[in-house]
């Protein structure tokens, strides 16, 4: 079971394609996504839409970091191959998904979405149709008021 909405969001670290560590306290507006592996067909089509709005996301004062259970090497090859502008975090051992209650057991993510805001979990999206994913984050968060495009 992953966290709920109005839980706690965990402070994580994780290494991005660029090998760079990132801290994540989550005290703004941030979309974790979850994806079972980099360069496969679902993972694509959802990368590629949030990277395509990224723009709007970054409008509203969002970040937008992927997790998948693949290594750094493989995030850079992917990261690169689909130009994508923002961070994938590497989560090899599972620590990540597992701080949010994500399963991982079978060596990949299950594809899971979190809008976080103010070291909250705001909203959770279990079982993500890829295709319009980004788009529908987005306009959710928009609705509920939590951000605003300037």
């Amino acid at each position: 079971m992953t966290l709920e909405t109005d839980a706690n969001a965990p402070t994580v670290e994780a290494t991005d394609q660029h090998g760079e560590t990132n801290y994540l306290d989550f005290s703004d507006p941030t979309v974790l996504y979850f994806y079972p592996r980099d360069d496969t067909p679902g993972c694509t089509t959802e990368a590629e839409q949030f990277d395509a709005e990224l723009e709007s996301y970054r409008d509203a004062g969002v970040s937008v970091f992927g997790v998948s259970t693949d290594d750094v090497e493989s995030h850079e090859a992917f990261a690169e191959k689909y130009e994508l502008r923002f961070d994938l975090l590497a989560d090899p051992e599972g620590e990540v998904a597992e701080a949010f209650d994500v399963d991982a057991s079978r060596g990949a993510a299950s594809r899971t979405t979190f809008v976080l805001a103010d070291g909250e979990v705001k909203a959770v999206y279990e079982g993500v149709d890829p295709d319009g994913h980004a788009r529908e984050v987005l306009n959710d968060m928009l609705d509920a008021g939590l951000v605003t495009l300037e």
